[in-house]
């Protein structure tokens, strides 16, 4: 009897996922957390027409989704004033690069990202054998244009920027990024992760005529809209892009459920201004816990709020341990010197008054531990 013939790629990675779930913590430490406030998610819930769209198309769950997404596709063609050619859509954000990467990379190929930038796609970057290379911050912020000088430097084929950035929330207007695509180097696309931006301030989505061949926008209903369970995503790129899609994602991977609660959520034009005034106060909210405790916020364009710990990786990783211990999810970026920082997603009312209560006992261990 002898084991499945593995690929030697396959071989040669790690069994590990980009983030280790609450879930999974919860499991490790016996208990529920208290706060769940590290992965990003939107609290305030999807719209109560999302809702029950999702709850009426369970009924019809003995069906497969429509593998074209078309009533999604054509709504967000409307919403954004393109073609439905110029549009797909997945399963999340997360599943939409892994279907790029498979399309663009083979063994080898250069691939450019920020050190300390979204991890997922790194781990379909791996899992496609292609070769990643960094940049660093400056001053908290992705930085365009050093992006596209290495991708320059290494002939890279993709080029992946979030605006607003995860994990320090930072943003650049979408000029400058547009401004800046000058330097991307031919043959090299833009993967624009703009997951975050309709939390951001008027001017942050970057102004790009959707058949541009050199990007990929990625939106997603998994934040504002508060559906990150449902794993709806979607890019708006040339349509030539979007056809080559069909070539390699899964065509019945979109529940009916999703489809239906996507279209609904898009079609409530009242709930998005609601949660987004509830994020506003939750940013300001932890911003301020976090001057009262001698700490220091970042300024956020996004769900969450990153926090300046003041000192090294390790004594953030102390304060990040003891929250958690007292119950409070959250999570901090990982590298230098961005891991300088814990991050803390907005919550209700409740979940920032326990905040308040349990940093200071969290930030007392660390400073004696």
């Amino acid at each position: 009897m002898t084991d499945p013939r593995y690929t030697p790629l396959a071989l040669s990675l790690p069994a590990t996922v980009p983030f280790v779930g609450p879930e999974t913590q919860e499991r490790q430490r016996g208990a529920p957390f208290d706060a769940r406030l590290g992965a990003n998610e939107s609290v305030f819930g999807p719209s109560p027409r999302a809702i029950a769209a999702m709850q009426e198309a369970a009924h019809d769950s003995w069906m497969y989704g429509d593998p074209e997404n078309h009533d999604l596709r054509a709504a967000l063609a409307r919403h954004h004033g393109v073609t439905p050619d110029n549009i797909v859509v997945g399963e999340g954000i997360d599943g939409l690069l892994g279907y790029l990467v498979r399309l663009l990379v083979s063994q080898g190929d250069a691939v450019v990202t920020s050190d300390g930038a979204y991890p997922t796609f790194n781990y379909h970057v791996a899992g496609f054998g292609g070769d990643l290379h960094k940049v660093p911050y400056v001053d908290d912020h992705e930085d365009p244009a050093s992006l596209f000088a290495k991708a320059t430097e290494v002939g890279a084929k993709l080029v992946y920027m979030a605006n607003p950035d995860n994990p320090m929330g930072s943003w650049h207007s979408g000029a400058d990024i547009v401004e800046a695509m000058d330097g991307l180097p031919d043959g090299c696309l833009l993967i624009l992760d703009e997951a975050y931006v309709e939390c951001a301030p008027e001017g942050t989505a970057a102004p790009v005529d959707a058949d541009d061949p050199r990007v990929i926008r990625m939106r997603t209903f998994s934040k504002v809209h508060g559906m990150a369970g449902a794993r709806v995503g979607y890019g708006i790129a040339a349509p030539g892009l979007i056809t080559a899609f069909n070539k390699v994602r899964n065509h019945f991977g979109m529940n009916r459920a999703a489809q239906a609660g996507a279209l609904a959520a898009l079609q409530d034009e009242s709930w998005l201004p609601l949660v987004q005034g509830k994020i506003e106060g939750a940013r300001n909210r932890i911003a301020q816990i976090a001057r009262d405790n001698g700490l220091t916020p970042l300024a956020s364009a996004t769900n969450f709020v990153a926090i300046d710990c003041g000192q090294d990786a390790a004594f953030a990783k102390a304060v990040l341990d003891g929250l958690i211990a007292l119950g409070i999810f959250v999570r901090m970026p990982f590298s230098v010197p961005q891991n300088r920082c814990i991050r803390v997603s907005c919550g209700t009312e409740a979940d920032l008054d326990l905040l308040a209560e349990v940093l200071p006992k969290a930030l007392a261990q660390a400073r004696s531990g």
